[in-house]
């Protein structure tokens, strides 16, 4: 994909369909439960609990659904036994694709995803086949409404990277180390995010064809209704044509 909130916009045709399976849901769930585990239960000290309860309040998650979850990471209460677990594999055309999951049976998960990916014309990679082409980044996506100017006072000045003009949107990229901070120094600023999370982002990227484009679009769509799935990356570079 030519630019990381491109992606994001062919996901949001989705969208609506998603809210009301209760995927989105189910996502940012899981991620409350696995920043708790990793870091405590309190999001005073535990920056990436933070990150995830801010998500789960943008998708209108109940209060008492996040501080279950949260109990449920910490170990406070049962349920809360999910791992992270990353997957590497391809799509047509040798399409590098990383797949992010949160899971309790691990044997299950790599069935699901290994069936997805031969259904949809790819494979199931081993550990660090593609993985080296990606990098992990902080993404801070905004609307266009605001001046890069106020961006740049900021969230450069809390030690953001980069910041890229992706036609309809602005994109703020740090390390995943000061992906909190800048987050919030954007949000001391009084602006207002359209997505903020650490993601794989390609390092280079493939162009294909319209034809493999609606093909990967639908691999990837099928790996990201997969309830254990939390995020999918890969590296190819749609057409123009798909992107309107």
């Amino acid at each position: 994909m030519s630019g990381h909130s491109k992606w994001k916009n062919i996901q949001v045709r989705k969208g609506a369909q998603d809210i009301k399976k209760g995927k989105v849901f189910t996502k940012v769930t899981k991620e409350l439960m696995l920043a708790a585990k990793a870091g405590g239960g309190d999001p005073n000290t535990n920056a990436r609990l933070r990150s995830a309860i801010a998500a789960a309040k943008a998708v209108n998650l109940p209060k008492d659904k996040i501080e279950t979850a949260v109990k449920k990471g910490t170990g406070e209460l049962a349920g809360g036994n999910i791992d992270e677990v990353t997957y590497e594999g391809y799509g047509l055309g040798g399409v590098a694709i990383m797949i992010e999951a949160a899971t309790d049976n691990r044997n299950r998960t790599v069935a699901e995803i290994r069936h997805i990916l031969a259904k949809g014309g790819g494979q199931l990679g081993e550990s660090g086949c593609v993985g080296w082409m990606f990098d992990k980044k902080g993404v801070i996506e905004l609307p266009k409404k605001y001046a890069e100017e106020q961006l740049m006072e900021a969230a450069l000045e809390a030690g953001a990277e980069d910041i890229l003009d992706e036609d309809d949107s602005w994109e703020v990229h740090t390390t995943p180390e000061n992906f909190e901070n800048v987050r919030q120094a954007l949000e001391n600023a009084g602006l207002e995010f359209l997505s903020a999370e650490i993601s794989l982002l390609p390092k280079n990227t493939v162009p294909v064809d319209a034809e493999t484009g609606q093909k990967l679009l639908k691999l990837m769509d099928a790996l990201d209704d997969n309830d254990d799935v939390q995020q999918t990356n890969a590296n190819f570079d749609l057409p123009e044509e798909l992107l309107v």
